[in-house]
C-alpha cells in the first residue's frame, strides 16, 4: 500500500545535511512497514533492530556511545555489513532504550554518513517526558492513518485519486455518487493499514471490525502496560468518553460527562499521554481569530480520535447505518463522523495548518464554526456539513463579523464559488487544501 509520506523519506535521503530521522505516530499506523519498504526500495540493503524487550540489543549501548563501536556490534547482531550511505539502519521501538535514543546525537555529530531511521509507538511520550533526548540532532516526520486519497489508491481507484489531485471539478460532479460511496466505506474502514489491507483482500466487513476492535483492545492494554496504576482509570475514562463527547451537538469536551464532579486537573496527565502517543487530537476554542491562532486559544477544546474507522467501531456503526441516512444511530452521529473525517484529512495534508475552532456566545445567540485554519497568512473558517444541507448560520455570522478573505463550506454538495465562500465536496477537501491554501 503506497503511503504519500514516502516522498518525504526520499527527500530526507537526498538531503546533504540530514540528521538521523525519527518517525512518530500511533501504534499500528504502519511505521515498521514503511521503514522496511523504504529500505527495500531506495537502499542496497537495510538492517532492522527492534528494541522491544531486547536486552542483548540494549547492551550494545550500555558502555559508551562511540559510533564506530556501535556500528561494529550492530553488524555482529545483524550478520550484515553496514555500509555508509548504502545501508539503511532501522531502530524500531527506540523509546525502550533511552541510550539508543541518545546515541542519535553522536551519529549526527560524528558519523553523519550512516543513514538511520527510528520509530516507536510511545516515542512521543519519550520525547516529551524529560528523558535525555538529542534536541536539534534529529529530523522528525509524523505518520498518520491512511488518508482518503491513500485509501482510494490502495483499493485500486488510482484514477479517482488523480482526478481529486488535479481538482477536476467537472469530472468530480459526474463521479460524485461513486465518490460518496467510497467515502461511506472509508468512514467504516478508516485508515489503519491492517483494516485497509483486510478490506482489499477479503472485503469482509465483519473481519475488518474485528481487526479494529483488536486495535482498540491493544491500545487499552498499552494503558496498563505503560502508565502508573493510579492514572490508568483516568486515561481509560477519557478515551472511552470521546464518542459520547462527539455525539453532542456542541462537541466541546465536558469533564462531567466522564463522571459527576470531574475536574480538569484530575485528567491533565490522561490528555497529555493520549496526545503524545497520537491517539487523540485536541482542537482548542478561539474567540478572537487573530494571528497567530495559538496565542488566542482558550482552555475549552474538542477531542477527536486518530482514525474514523476506529471511531465507527467504538460506537458500533454498521455499513448499513452508513448507507441509510435515515438510520437513527447514524442520524445522531453523522455530524461527529463528518468533523472527524475533516480533521483527519487536514492532519494529513502536506503541511498541516494550525487548527482551532471558533465559538462566541457574547453576541446574539451562540455561534460556532467547526474549524479555523491558519494557512500561511490567512485564517480560514471551515464549516463541515454531513449532507447537501448548506445552511450555515454560524459561518455567515463569522463572515459578517470578521470579513475573511476566504471561507470554506465542505459537504456532499458539488463544488461552487460564491465570491469569498467556497463549497468543496468532502471527498475533495484535502486535495484542495494541499494545492491552493497551504
Amino acid at each position: 500500500m503506497e503511503r504519500s509520506v514516502i516522498s518525504h523519506l526520499q527527500e530526507w535521503q537526498k538531503d546533504k545535511n540530514k540528521k538521523p530521522l525519527l518517525l512518530e505516530g500511533a501504534r499500528q499506523t504502519g511505521k515498521t512497514w514503511l521503514m522496511k519498504e523504504f529500505g527495500k526500495r531506495y537502499y542496497k540493503n537495510f538492517v532492522y533492530f527492534n528494541f522491544d524487550d531486547n536486552k542483548k540489543l540494549w547492551a550494545v549501548f550500555e558502555h559508551d556511545l562511540d559510533s564506530a563501536r556501535i556500528i561494529r556490534e550492530l553488524e555482529l547482531h545483524s550478520s550484515q555489513k553496514i555500509i555508509p550511505r548504502e545501508t539503511l539502519i532501522i531502530f524500531d521501538e527506540i523509546q525502550e532504550c533511552n541510550r539508543a535514543l541518545v546515541s542519535l546525537k553522536y551519529f549526527c555529530e560524528n558519523a553523519p554518513e550512516y543513514h538511520i531511521i527510528s520509530a516507536g509507538s510511545l516515542l512521543g511520550v519519550a520525547i516529551h517526558s524529560g528523558n535525555s533526548f538529542p534536541v536539534g540532532k534529529v529530523n522528525t516526520i509524523k505518520l498518520y492513518p491512511m488518508s482518503f486519497a491513500e485509501f482510494l489508491q490502495a483499493t485500486g481507484e488510482t484514477r479517482l485519486k488523480e482526478i481529486l489531485r488535479e481538482k477536476r471539478f467537472d469530472m468530480l460532479h459526474i463521479l460524485s455518487k461513486i465518490l460518496e460511496e467510497k467515502l461511506k466505506y472509508y468512514y467504516f474502514v478508516g485508515g489503519m493499514p491492517a483494516a485497509v489491507q483486510s478490506f482489499i483482500e477479503t472485503g469482509d466487513l465483519q473481519k475488518i471490525r474485528k481487526i479494529q476492535k483488536d486495535i482498540l483492545a491493544n491500545y487499552e492494554q498499552d494503558f496498563s502496560k505503560h502508565i502508573n496504576a493510579p492514572d490508568i482509570p483516568k486515561v481509560g475514562a477519557v478515551w472511552k468518553s470521546i464518542p459520547l463527547q462527539l455525539a453532542k451537538e456542541n462537541k466541546q469536551f465536558v469533564y462531567r460527562e466522564i463522571k459527576h464532579g470531574a475536574r480538569a486537573a484530575q485528567f491533565e496527565f490522561a490528555f497529555y499521554w493520549l496526545e503524545r502517543v497520537g491517539l487523540i487530537y485536541k482542537v482548542h476554542k478561539v474567540e478572537t481569530p487573530n494571528m497567530p491562532l495559538m496565542a488566542y486559544q482558550k482552555e475549552a477544546f474538542k477531542v477527536f480520535m486518530l482514525d474514523i474507522g476506529l471511531l465507527s467501531a467504538q460506537v458500533g456503526l454498521t455499513i448499513e447505518n452508513l448507507a441509510n441516512p435515515n438510520a437513527e444511530v447514524f442520524n445522531h452521529f453523522r455530524g461527529a463522523l463528518t468533523e472527524q473525517f475533516v480533521l483527519q484529512e487536514l492532519k494529513t495534508t502536506e503541511e498541516s495548518p494550525v487548527i482551532c475552532y471558533w465559538a462566541n456566545d457574547n453576541r446574539k445567540g451562540v455561534a460556532e464554526v467547526d474549524f479555523l485554519l491558519q494557512c500561511k497568512d490567512n485564517i480560514i473558517p471551515l464549516e463541515a456539513k454531513s449532507s447537501i444541507n448548506l445552511k450555515a448560520k454560524s459561518l455567515k455570522a463569522y463572515m459578517d463579523y470578521f470579513n475573511p478573505k476566504i471561507a470554506i463550506r465542505t459537504s456532499l454538495a458539488n463544488y461552487k464559488k460564491h465570491d469569498t465562500l467556497l463549497d468543496i465536496p468532502l471527498y475533495a477537501l484535502a486535495g484542495y487544501i494541499d494545492f491552493n491554501l497551504v
